[in-house]
């Protein structure tokens, strides 16, 4: 397995010089290409989500990474970019349905088009692991990658118990898992920079340019890592306010967020199997997911 992750590492990094920017390379010339095997997959995958997420997750926006500077894990503490940058880049709306498939043939039609798969390439790598975990006969094991992880069957018996990390430091809440979930969260402090005393994180909402705002961290559990991985990202982009319809549009069914200034939301499912070890935050439950829109109220 650690072979393979090193392996999706160098195919999958959009500003190394192995498959994935060599794609970058030639999307940018808007001719038609044959796919490095190992990409492909991905951006199959991430069409349909992003489809499904209305642009939410949107991979096609690695020029507004670059532009952020969030393309390193260590991003400097420097003025944000020019608003004009940001804006051409903005309406020059690159997505993943500018990225056609044909066959094992790619072509972009949209030069702004850049992917970057670092809200689905660690959910996808992990599904392959645990496809390669069952075909050695393993039935009980749990795959963590830097705090993103899919568990299969038990620990002895007995639940996973996974921490889920409160933005503010230390551990939130604690949530039980058993039988084949994922679960993954995207939060304001995994990535970021301070610049005249406020904090810039990485997570670009693509209608503005920008670091999206009102989220401070979003947890889901899906039956597989890809589409947990993706979810986490769209519902933090969405927002307290519009998680809701972003989640049933995805298909999950178990979510936790935390919003700007401290409250919890939570669908029913959730609150029901989520033992919260904070008891001062607030929390609002929302409708059950797959019931329709949240009501006011």
């Amino acid at each position: 397995l650690e072979q393979d992750f090193a392996f999706m590492h160098q195919a999958w990094h959009a500003w190394d010089s192995g498959p994935m920017g060599r794609v970058n390379r030639l999307l940018a010339s808007g001719e038609p290409f044959a796919s490095p095997p190992s990409i492909l997959p991905l951006v199959r995958r991430s069409r349909e989500l992003a489809q499904r997420s209305d642009n939410l997750f949107n991979p096609a926006v690695g020029h507004l990474v670059d532009l952020w500077g969030f393309h390193t894990d260590s991003p400097e503490c420097r003025p944000p970019p020019d608003s004009r940058d940001i804006e051409a880049l903005v309406r020059a709306k690159p997505s993943m349905s500018d990225v056609q498939i044909d066959g094992l043939m790619l072509r972009s039609t949209n030069p702004s088009v850049k992917l970057d798969f670092g809200a689905i390439g660690k959910g996808y790598g992990i599904d392959l692991a645990i496809g390669h975990l069952r075909e050695l006969g393993i039935r009980n094991a749990i795959i963590n990658a830097g705090g993103d992880l899919r568990a299969i069957g038990d620990r002895g018996g007995r639940p996973w118990r996974i921490a889920v990390r409160s933005p503010s430091g230390g551990v939130l809440a604690v949530l039980e898992v058993a039988g084949d979930e994922s679960v993954f969260t995207s939060g304001d402090y995994e990535r970021n920079f301070i610049y005249e005393g406020r904090t810039y994180h990485h997570i670009i909402d693509p209608r503005t340019g920008r670091p999206a705002e009102g989220s401070r961290s979003v947890t889901v559990v899906h039956s597989d890592a890809t589409t947990a991985d993706a979810a986490a990202t769209a519902l933090f982009v969405a927002g307290p306010e519009h998680w809701h319809q972003t989640a049933d549009a995805l298909g999950v069914r178990y979510v936790l967020l935390v919003d700007a200034d401290g409250v919890v939301h939570m669908n029913p499912e959730m609150a029901k199997r989520v033992e919260l070890l904070r008891k001062d935050p607030q929390v609002v439950i929302s409708p059950p997911l797959g019931a329709g829109p949240p009501r006011e109220g």
